[in-house]
């Protein structure tokens, strides 16, 4: 999910998995989840064989003891490591706070303060969202709807990079380089419109679905009574019927993720031919006058474009005006007064995730500023925890792993010398960023006004999408960051062919110099392999060294690599997390592909770091035991039921479980830990998939 997009679901739902920042006060390093800088052997099963669930194996002491935290959906390191990182955020804008009288750290401190003055915004009511209000209240007709469905559209969306794929709005905007020209941005349009997480919630049969469902309804009832909107049940009534007709045009998670599905070039006039019912025209002049001006755009789901269109066409304008006074206050409920805060986590926190509590003000307060003026705070963690040292450790491990990855495409006796050259071709110009950009973003244009909390968040929004429009027109810069350096995450770019791997990810328990090297190469180095193989996974295949979308595989080997795939995707199909759902194996092949090329490439990083030998035993596990278990402790996570469902359905990623099963498919795992033949996760080495 879009950074933005992510921290604004936060605030709606005032719970949801790890948002960023969450504490007060100063924390240090001994606050890190592994406090003796090795293996967490106390948190293995050693009941549970490794060849039956090496998950339970690594993890199952501290799976069975560990409480989720009554505000958060689930518990992970991640989260863990988010909650450290979160506190010195906050120490970091609160000092900048009472430093700064003007400047970014100023504005720091305002946003903050700003979302803190509950007494104040409860006082104002419903005051600074009425022009929004009035000015859909206003609609007359189908132009004058065009016109303010324009107006709403943001900067939301990331198919590719953050992937981002839901937009409250009724659609989304992307600007990133073309795909059929890497050399120049392009705006992707992309469907939105649903109040809920995905279509399936929507149109799914399951019993737990029609539950969501009935909840959603009483949802929209609550918020438009708080309104004091006219005939709450009927206009509630009306607004999910006209969502589920939208998620009946909505494109499948799977689908959206096909880069060959999505990337339509239509022209401007396109638009009117196949989406009719909308005004195009004054759809885009109300957007903005650089899209007014477009005369190409990229329609990522055309379908689904086109029936929304038709819908816009076929709805009442009434229907309209009732859908969009409901998305508004559900889109800044978080910055209401309390009684809309407390109805929107009753749904969008307790149903949706399952977390039981509200986040405490503060940590909200947090979350807003960092996603107000990330890379400004970003600026503010680096300078105080990332030293120089340890970015240099971090390169250094990427150059071993580029290095193995290119000894893998060497050894791989199926591909085709052409292939093989192609592909090495890219990875020499793979580009990547470590720790922070190298530039950092300019937020002197951004208006922040102390007491203004909601004015605040919607000039932040309008900032991102100002910044994004103006790179139309300009040269691609693979520079450009998609990540805050204060983030636990790290992502591939697959069309700038770049990779970020933020600060806060690189330090324990995912990578800490004062352990054994091997456990780092198991943990952050698989990771690295992982961002570095979604250059060469299901859709980073499809893209070249430029980044230009274009097929480099010849035909023979193109069919080998998907039919390994679809090895794949029966695999992950088989797992159950769920008695009623099921892990779908092709809409997270792409991450499934990245983990298990990418835990390979690691293996082999590690052995060319220590060259070729094994690292030395540690508190009775062999080097290789050390790696596989610093792997599988990396996944270690409790999730809620809600929101493992909503995981499932939404998310391109396998539960954490089956990703630390990714082991099942290494020769050098079995070796390692001798699974027998009939225990759950055993492969004969025929069925082991071997991709890179």
């Amino acid at each position: 999910m879009d950074r933005r997009l992510a921290v604004l679901a936060t605030v709606l739902a005032c719970a949801s998995a790890p948002s960023k920042p969450t504490g007060p006060a100063a924390a240090d390093r001994s606050s890190a989840p592994s406090p003796d800088h090795g293996l967490d052997v106390k948190g293995m099963d050693p009941a549970v064989k490794p060849g039956d669930n090496f998950f339970r194996f690594a993890n199952g002491r501290w799976f069975q003891s560990t409480e989720i935290p009554p505000d958060r959906s689930s518990w992970s390191n991640g989260a863990m490591l988010t909650e450290l990182t979160a506190k010195r955020t906050s120490d970091l804008i609160q000092e900048a706070a009472k430093a700064a009288a003007s400047g970014e750290a100023k504005k720091i401190g305002d946003t903050y303060a700003s979302f803190m003055d509950e007494e104040g915004i409860e006082a104002k009511g419903l005051a600074p969202l009425r022009p929004r209000l009035d000015e859909i209240a206003r609609i007359s007709d189908k132009k004058q709807l065009a016109h303010h469905l324009g107006t709403t559209l943001r900067a939301d969306v990331d198919v590719l990079n953050s992937t981002s794929l839901y937009t409250d709005n009724v659609f989304g905007l992307w600007v990133a380089q073309d795909l059929d020209d890497p050399a120049h941005y392009s705006p992707f349009l992309l469907q939105g419109g649903l109040g809920m997480p995905d279509r399936d919630y929507y149109l799914s049969t399951s019993p737990k679905m029609a539950e969501v469902r009935a909840k959603y309804l009483s949802y929209v009832t609550n918020l438009l009574q708080l309104a004091e909107v006219r005939d709450p049940q009927g206009a509630a009534h009306r607004i999910v019927d006209m969502e589920g007709r939208i998620a009946e045009v909505h494109w499948t998670v799977a689908q959206t993720e096909s880069a060959k599905a999505g990337n339509n070039h239509w022209k401007r006039s396109d638009f009117t031919t196949k989406a009719p019912g909308l005004d195009w025209d004054v759809f885009f002049s109300g957007a903005a006058p650089e899209l007014a001006r477009r005369q190409e755009f990229v329609a990522w789901q055309p379908s689904a474009i086109s029936g929304i269109a038709a819908i816009v066409r076929d709805q009442p304008v009434t229907t309209w005006k009732e859908y969009l006074t409901f998305h508004a206050l559900m889109h800044v409920a978080g910055f209401l007064p309390r009684a809309f805060v407390d109805a929107n986590f009753d749904f969008r926190g307790k149903t949706l995730t399952g977390a039981l509590n509200l986040r405490d003000r503060w940590k909200r307060a947090v979350t807003v500023t960092d996603a107000s003026m990330g890379e400004a705070v970003g600026k503010l963690y680096v300078e105080r925890y990332f030293p120089p040292s340890e970015k240099a450790r971090v390169q250094d491990m990427v150059r071993n792993e580029i290095a193995a990855f290119a000894r893998r495409i060497d050894a791989l006796d199926w591909m085709s010398p052409q292939t093989k050259e192609k592909a090495k071709a890219k990875l020499s110009v793979l580009k990547v960023g470590v720790g922070y950009p190298d530039k950092w973003r300019d937020y002197s244009g951004l208006e922040v006004v102390r007491g203004d909390a909601l004015g605040n968040w919607q000039r932040a929004e309008l900032f991102d999408y100002r910044y994004a429009l103006e790179k139309l027109g300009k040269p691609v810069d693979r520079s450009e960051w998609v990540m805050d350096a204060h983030l636990v995450n790290a992502v591939n770019l697959p069309a700038m062919n770049a990779l970020n791997f933020p600060a806060a990810i690189l330090q324990p328990p995912y990578f800490d110099p004062q352990r054994p090297a091997v456990m780092d190469y198991g943990s952050i180095g698989a990771i690295i392999g992982h961002e570095i193989s979604h250059s060469f996974d299901s859709e980073g295949a499809l893209f070249d060294a430029t980044g230009r979308m274009q097929n480099w595989w010849t035909d023979q080997d193109y069919a080998h690599f998907r039919a390994s795939a679809e090895q794949l995707v029966k695999q992950y199909d088989a797992y159950r997390p769920l008695p009623d759902i099921h892990v779908n194996g092709e809409q997270t092949l792409s991450e499934n592909i990245a983990d298990l090329a990418g835990l390979a490439a690691a293996y082999d990083a590690y052995r060319i770091s220590l060259g070729g030998k094994d690292a030395p035993p540690w508190e009775g596990f062999s080097g290789d035991q050390q790696f596989f278990l610093s792997f599988g402790q990396t996944w270690r996570n409790k999730i809620r039921e809600p929101a493992l469902r909503q995981q499932v359905v939404t998310d391109g990623h396998a539960p954490a479980e089956y990703r630390a099963d990714t082991v099942r498919n290494l020769d050098a795992w079995y070796a390692a830990f001798h699974p027998n033949a009939g225990e759950a996760l055993y492969l004969a080495p025929p069925e082991r998939v071997r991709i890179w």
